[in-house]
């Protein structure tokens, strides 16, 4: 696949110097390897290999969404791509899903989203700041996916015009203050997802959650650690992304319907 001009790319020079650029005709890029000829990429194939002023290799790589998100602009904290696709992968997520975000922030969360539930599905998110709306408005339209995201600048507290959504995202601070709201907006079983930070918000949104309609209520917290990987001296990594966030998730069920108490020392039901 040969670049375009309009098109992305990743200037890649090794996993610590790499940069993410819109390609136009008299584009450089100066850097400390020295001057980048972005411009001059135009025609190329995604793969090829050109060097800087100093001579320095520099590879064209076709960007995915994970680029996208890790090199976008933001004033809020991003949700890492290892929770990101731990979300997909726990509501089911797939093209033609409906998904209701509440919080927007920076639009990393709905650009990955976006990109599954693509082309059949949509992504409505909502948020009180026209500073971070602007935000992710820009990030949404460099990786390609804004239209599938309807923004709102809107009080989610008021309520949302959203209904039948198959999975709602929580990125607030209370997320406990809008379960009224999230499940009005759900379909039956549909499921929730609040981002957390603390342990404090996990205990009182798993605790509300109990109460306010939704079952299968679970927190957890991912990590993940590199390996350096050299021949004869394979180790891991001595710096890891630990915490980023807590998840909690749960599913939608009828309000005020008699909810059994799990036993910990139970074992999980037989499986068919």
């Amino acid at each position: 696949m040969k670049i375009e001009e309009g098109s992305y790319v990743l200037l890649f020079h090794t996993s610590r110097k790499k940069w993410l650029t819109k390609v136009t005709p008299d584009k450089k890029m100066h850097t400390h390897l020295g001057i980048i000829d972005v411009g001059a990429t135009i025609g190329m194939e995604y793969g090829s290999v050109i060097r800087t002023t100093e001579g320095k290799v520099v590879f064209l790589i076709e960007p995915t969404i994970h680029d996208f998100i890790m090199k976008s602009e933001r004033r809020t904290q991003i949700v890492y791509p290892k929770d990101l696709g731990f979300i997909a992968a726990r509501t089911g997520m797939k093209n033609g899903s409906k998904i209701l975000e509440i919080g927007t922030g920076s639009g990393a969360t709905a650009t990955f989203f976006a990109s599954i539930v693509k082309p059949e599905g949509h992504v409505y998110t909502f948020d009180v700041n026209p500073d971070f709306m602007e935000i992710a408005k820009r990030n949404l339209e460099k990786a390609g996916v804004a239209q599938f995201v309807t923004m709102n600048h809107h009080d989610p507290h008021q309520g949302v015009d959203v209904r039948d959504a198959d999975i709602a995202i929580v990125d607030l601070g209370d997320p406990w203050t809008v379960l009224d709201v999230v499940h009005d907006a759900l379909k039956g079983s549909g499921a929730f997802v609040a981002i957390c930070p603390t342990a404090n918000q996990i205990e009182k949104t798993a605790t509300e959650l109990k109460k306010s309609g939704f079952v299968d209520v679970e927190s957890i917290e991912l990590l993940i650690r590199q390996m350096e990987a050299r021949e004869g001296m394979t180790r891991p990594s001595m710096r890891m992304i630990g915490h980023t966030t807590y998840l909690v998730f749960a599913r939608k069920v009828q309000k005020k319907a008699e909810v059994p108490v799990e036993d910990e020392s139970e074992e999980e039901g037989d499986e068919e």
